[in-house]
């Protein structure tokens, strides 16, 4: 027949190959080019503080006396502070300490944001009225005064049980957890009134599944964009807190050079060791920018709705 293709021709041309959801948003991101080299900085950052203490090994509470406040020089690269130990040492050691705040909390903060989100967007009715009523108190909380608080009050007793370092970390990460929650678990229900009246929602349904399966397998894995991007924004949030709490002097102890704890005690020294707070703050900032980057580059590319 005119104008037909023949058999031969239709069979050898190539299969163009199937790119799944996730293929999507790789191919999405990696065009929103200030995310990706946001994504490469931070890499960078975090392979520097979990490999750099195994480069660099000069121990971080070395005192050198004849070396205190050396700015940047070849045998101390990022200069000392008032009693000659290593900065670069001690950023290096602390990053590991702000970085796990900061994922941790995070964790935290996601997994009781989804939780209660799930359960508001599922139930319904009063059920979702007192979980929003929790969550509006939450958000109406002043959060500085009562992390300042709860730290205060509970800090000593929580060393005395796990340890100084371990029980610091534990309230800190507890409490950023407890206080970053709520934005997820709006995003999260409000995920959830829109997805389970979809068309796929109703008809798992009509084939018997049951409300966990219908959540679990349907819903939540097509919630998840929006708690990802979230959760970039609760890491920076986690890091800049933590980083406060300790210039404030009720973070971490004075022996535990967190990038916060640097910064408090180079407070006092900036007219003429500028460089003690520079460093430390640049890994804060590089760290905090990055992140927040990432967090733009992944709402765009989780975004269906966005053309790229």
């Amino acid at each position: 027949m005119a104008g037909s293709i023949p058999a031969s021709a239709t069979a050898s041309a190539p299969a163009r190959p199937r790119i799944g959801p996730w293929g999507e948003a790789w191919r999405r991101f990696r065009k929103h080019r200030l995310a990706v080299v946001s994504a490469a900085i931070l890499l960078m950052l975090i392979l520097a503080v979990l490999v750099g203490p195994l480069v660099w090994r000069v121990p971080i509470d070395e005192i050198d006396f004849t070396a205190r406040l050396q700015g940047p020089s070849w045998e101390h690269p990022l200069g000392t502070d008032d009693l000659g130990q290593d900065l670069l040492a001690r950023i290096l050691y602390g990053g590991r300490i702000s970085l796990a705040v900061g994922f941790t909390a995070m964790l935290v903060a996601v997994f009781l944001g989804t939780f209660v989100g799930a359960v508001a967007g599922m139930a319904g009715g009063k059920l979702d009225a007192a979980l929003m009523w929790l969550t509006d108190l939450f958000l109406s909380l002043p959060q500085l005064p009562l992390l300042l608080l709860i730290i205060y009050l509970f800090r000593d007793s929580l060393k005395d049980v796990v340890g100084p370092e371990m029980g610091v970390f534990i309230l800190i990460v507890a409490v950023i957890g407890l206080f970053n929650w709520m934005p997820v678990a709006r995003l999260v229900r409000a995920q959830f009134f829109s997805l389970r009246e979809k068309e796929f929602v109703e008809a798992a349904r009509a084939l018997g599944a049951s409300r966990l399966r219908l959540v679990m397998r349907h819903i939540l894995p097509n919630a998840l964009g929006p708690v990802i991007v979230a959760a970039t924004i609760d890491v920076a949030a986690a890091i800049i807190a933590e980083s406060t709490l300790s210039f404030l002097g009720l973070g971490f102890p004075p022996d535990i050079p967190t990038w916060g704890r640097l910064l408090f005690d180079a407070k006092d020294n900036l007219d003429f060791a500028p460089h003690w707070a520079l460093f430390p703050g640049l890994a804060i900032f590089l760290t905090v920018v990055s992140i927040n980057f990432v967090g733009d580059g992944l709402r765009d590319a989780l975004d269906p709705r966005r053309v790229l």
